[in-house]
């Protein structure tokens, strides 16, 4: 039904299915056109951080990273026959172990997190305005327990400091509310 690709050259010890399923779940519950395809990368914080220097001019590593892709226009998509490309994530593996250590929770269900937040990204919601970070968030607890994964791991790892970077930064790397305001 979804076209979901795992790039993993580092081989790090991750439960692709586990992570398929969870964009699987997320395109499913908000009506993805069929075959849509989305790429998650598997990789280390050096690529995420030159990543996130480059594309946001954050010169720090993040978790996970989501680039949608831009849509074709509606004629050259019927024309190609190629089912929509929702975009990349891209996971910092080592940081994302490193923040479900510190924080005390299982790996892969940080991992799936990072994957049901990515895709929701990738679907267009964001959490900029208080509004759309509750509608976001409200989506994401739906995904997170259809996938039973415990809703306390969001708060905790949307609002820890990392060790790296003196601004709280959420599971997308965007800063937090309290940073932006204080950068106002």
């Amino acid at each position: 039904m979804f076209d979901i690709e795992i790039q993993n050259e580092n081989a790090y010890p991750v439960d692709e299915t586990r992570l398929i399923e969870a964009a699987f779940n997320v395109l499913t519950m908000h009506s993805a056109a069929p075959n849509s395809a989305v790429t998650i990368v598997i990789t280390d914080d050096q690529q995420v951080e030159a990543l996130n220097r480059q594309f946001r001019d954050v010169d720090a590593p993040t978790d996970v990273l989501s680039f949608p892709a831009e849509k074709l226009p509606e004629e050259l998509a019927q024309e190609l026959g190629e089912p929509p490309y929702l975009g990349d994530l891209v996971i910092a593996f080592p940081y994302a172990s490193a923040q479900a250590e510190r924080e005390k929770h299982d790996l892969m269900d940080s991992l799936a997190l990072l994957v049901v937040h990515g895709t929701l990204h990738l679907l267009g919601y964001d959490h900029e305005t208080p509004e759309d970070k509750a509608e976001m968030w409200r989506v994401q607890a739906e995904s997170l327990t259809a996938l039973s994964i415990p809703l306390n791991i969001v708060p905790a790892l949307e609002a820890v400091p990392h060790d790296d970077e003196e601004d709280n930064r959420g599971s997308d790397g965007h800063p937090s509310e309290d940073d932006q305001k204080q950068r106002s």
